[in-house]
């Protein structure tokens, strides 16, 4: 038996890797000194490893942005766009890297950023391949062969981790019509064969082709393209040993086709999947090992050694222990690094969690103790491990029979507006009175260092809460006289006094824990520290209403009140796996209902919701869409519902495609929903359009997650494009998301830019209308 794991996060325990990339993008420092944090990182990966005992240790799951932009470089999918980039002699290979995930604005070049979306169900997001009809392929960069050689270098012989070729191009997007991507798969095949004939001559034992899309719904043309691709392979490296991971979901119907895949070992996740078990163990191809992954990959709670002994057993005993991995149910990518680092954490929640180090050791022990060991300290740890289940089960710190008694007493009237969206409209006109084409933000302004020192300060004890809190109503009323001076319709109060938009809620809300050094990459050097619901959620005070009503005081116009949303909460948030994940968010609904009618009771009339998880939550297989969003869109109604016809409830969504799911954005009767579109250009929302989508919309006019500045003009553009589909009196003018993470200088011209580009909107439509009349 032998143990491995799927990949390891590369932010660094300290996210040395967000504060390296930030550097070099400022011009603080070179690119041989971010080079070197991320060979340390690497290097401190591996040793960790080592001394845990993993057999085989991954590479190449190191990334300085997105392992799937790492493909896209390694095979020359380079969009022609950014051939300028490349021909600048000042630009490394890193640097058009760079310009691919987050645009170029230098040079006098001006391009734009490559579309980003969600990586599965998580929240780490994807750069999105681009695909044309004569695309071409070629090995571009070796990174994929230079971590190996460097773990090589360091005394191990690793597991180059490679994302499989199918899924690479399923995780792409056709930019052009006329074709399908998985043509393509015969013109990517050399590459691939390319990379691993390197490999091999590197001294390559075992590669780890990542194939997730084998675990969703196929068509035939992928099951085809699977087994051609993958015979190929065979044909080119009969020596090579191949690992192909699934994860996520179980294999289901795809089950038949895996096992004809000429591959040595099939890996299972059998956290999200435990029932395929035996249906894998009843048609393993003989001499086939197979990967068990029995340590959540994607959550933080400690492993059930006896449950997973179990599991151990029953495929032991069916296939041998020489058939058998162990492992982790996927990359730990979507986990923080070490528990150990937590100093402040109860000690009784502590002793029920584990960080991806943790998982290491869980891993090596499952092993160690499916072999019968009669070591003591082995057997001391599943003795403590079995009394911290026990723990867990039996707490009082986890149940509230208040909480589980008001879930129990919701009806449909919770779920339900008074009236109807039409009779609401003619309501709030009135109150609201807003112009044609309103502008607005999503809610948060760049948080500058002063900002995050205070609050730094604050928690410290340095600075007294009658201070910070002095310094937070001055940035704010900063920020409400900038917007009403540069014309914007509907203002926000920034959130200065949030330190993300979970943390912020989960921190005010029972039943939930946080981190201080818990941090998982969430895209980029963008990493967020999710909160730990670990037991019953309620609300036991207001949480934003002192900020809003604050703010509103500041001014005439009206200024939105901010809240996350139930779905997001609970989807961005470790959640406890005791119950139901819909019983959990209905808890979260309530929480933030009581919030939102203390809100309108403040005088707040316009409250944004904001919901950019609901899409991710999807299940992979479309056979559980339903009771998904069934639940999903009645937690979002029960937080949102409980307002007058005047209160206007807007919410967000972001990097998420909505073709599948617009019916059911349209039950949850938001009274306008704003969403990411300028990276697709205004793709999106044709989706909205040909569903006759009734409510109001605000289309991103400016992508956020890239520092580049775009024009009046082109935002001007993406108006027109967006007025051929939605009618006008529908349409909001706003950025894609929230402006947190940017500078103050390119975020003045942007929005300068885009309430410029607004008016000249509604001057051209009243043009236009005047012109029909006549």
């Amino acid at each position: 038996m032998q143990t491995h794991i799927l990949g390891y996060p590369r932010i660094g325990s300290n996210r040395e890797l967000k504060k390296a990339c930030e550097q070099y993008w400022s011009g603080k420092t070179s690119l041989q000194e971010l080079l070197e944090t991320g060979r340390n990182i690497c290097q401190q990966n591996w040793e960790t490893q080592q001394e845990v005992g993993i057999d085989l240790i991954p590479c190449n799951d190191f990334s300085y942005y997105d392992q799937v932009l790492d493909m896209t470089l390694t095979v020359g999918a380079i969009p022609k766009r950014y051939n300028e980039v490349a021909l600048k002699a000042s630009n490394s290979e890193l640097d058009l890297y760079f310009a691919m995930a987050r645009g170029y604005q230098k040079d006098d070049l001006d391009i734009t950023a490559m579309e980003m979306t969600k990586w599965f169900d998580t929240n780490y997001h994807y750069i999105v391949p681009e695909f044309y009809k004569d695309q071409e392929f070629k090995l571009f960069s070796n990174k994929i062969v230079n971590e190996f050689v460097g773990a090589k270098q360091a005394g191990i012989n690793a597991k180059p981790v490679i994302i499989g070729l199918i899924s690479y191009l399923l995780l792409g997007k056709e930019k052009e019509e006329g074709f399908d991507k998985l043509d393509l798969a015969s013109k990517l095949l050399p590459v691939y064969i390319e990379i691993l004939q390197e490999l091999q001559t590197q001294g390559a034992e075992w590669i780890q082709f990542d194939e997730p899309f084998l675990a969703l719904d196929l068509s035939e043309k992928a099951k085809e393209t699977y087994q051609v691709i993958y015979n190929e392979i065979r044909k080119k490296f009969p020596k090579l040993k191949f690992i192909v991971t699934t994860y996520f979901e179980g294999l289901k119907d795809n089950l038949s086709l895996a096992n004809t895949l000429p591959i040595n070992a099939l890996h299972i996740d059998l956290v999200r999947c435990e029932e395929q078990l035996d249906d894998v163990l009843n048609t393993l191809p003989e001499n086939r090992i197979l990967s068990l992954g029995v340590v959540d990959g994607r959550n933080i709670w400690k492993n059930d050694f006896e449950k997973s002994l179990q599991l151990i057993q029953k495929a032991t005993d069916v296939l041998g222990s020489n058939r058998v991995f162990v492992a982790p149910s996927c990359s730990l990518l979507h986990t923080p690094c070490d528990l150990e680092l937590e100093t402040t954490l109860d000690n009784q929640i502590k002793q029920w969690l584990a960080f991806a180090k943790q998982k290491l050791t869980e891993v090596s022990l499952l092993k160690k103790l499916s072999e019968d060991t009669t070591d003591k300290v082995i057997l001391n740890a599943f003795e403590e491990n079995k009394k911290a289940i026990a723990n867990r089960k039996s707490s009082t710190l986890i149940h509230h029979n208040d909480v589980k008694l008001r879930v129990d007493s919701i009806n449909e009237t919770d779920s339900r507006r008074k009236n109807s969206f039409s009779i609401r409209k003619e309501v709030q006109n009135r109150v609201l009175n807003l112009p044609l084409f309103p502008t607005t933000t999503i809610g948060s302004f760049p948080q500058t260092k002063e900002v995050r020192s205070w609050r730094a300060q604050f928690k410290k004890g340095i600075l007294s809460s009658e201070d910070y809190k002095y310094l937070l109503k001055e940035e704010t009323q900063k920020t409400i006289q900038w917007q009403e001076k540069i014309g914007l319709d509907v203002l926000v109060h920034g959130e200065y006094e949030r330190n993300d938009m979970v943390e912020y809620f989960g921190e005010q809300l029972a039943g939930v824990t946080f981190t201080k050094k818990g941090w998982v990459q969430s895209y980029g050097s963008r990493c967020v520290k999710p909160p730990i619901i670990y037991g019953d959620v309620y609300r036991p005070h207001p949480m934003t209403v002192f900020w809003s009503q604050y703010a509103q005081s500041l001014t005439n116009k009206w200024v939105k009140g901010m809240l996350t949303g139930p779905v997001t909460i609970l989807q961005w948030s470790f959640v406890r796996d005791d119950q139901p994940r819909n019983i959990t968010c209905q808890q979260i609904a309530l929480a933030i209902r009581d919030e939102v009618r203390d809100l309108e009771n403040a005088g707040i009339r316009i409250i944004q919701i904001d919901e950019p998880a609901i899409r991710e939550g999807l299940p992979l297989r479309k056979s559980g869409w339903n009771d998904y969003l069934k639940w999903a869109v009645e937690a979002f109604k029960i937080s949102s519902c409980g307002v007058d016809d005047a209160t206007q409830i807007h919410t967000h969504m972001c990097y998420s495609e909505f073709n599948d799911i617009v019916q059911n954005i349209a039950d949850m009767d938001a009274d306008v929903i704003t969403i990411e579109c300028s990276r697709s250009q205004m793709e999106l929302l044709n989706a909205f359009a040909d569903f006759k989508y009734p409510n109001e919309i605000g289309p991103g006019v400016y992508d956020i997650h890239s520092p580049r500045v775009p024009s009046k003009e082109e935002m001007v553009k993406l108006l027109q494009k967006a007025q051929k589909v939605i009618p006008a009196n529908q349409l909001w003018v706003n950025p894609d998301c929230g402006l947190k993470t940017r500078h103050w200088e390119e975020t003045e011209k942007a929005l300068i830019a885009m309430v410029s580009a607004a008016k000249e909107a509604s001057t051209k439509h009243a043009s236009k209308t005047l012109e029909t009349i006549n």
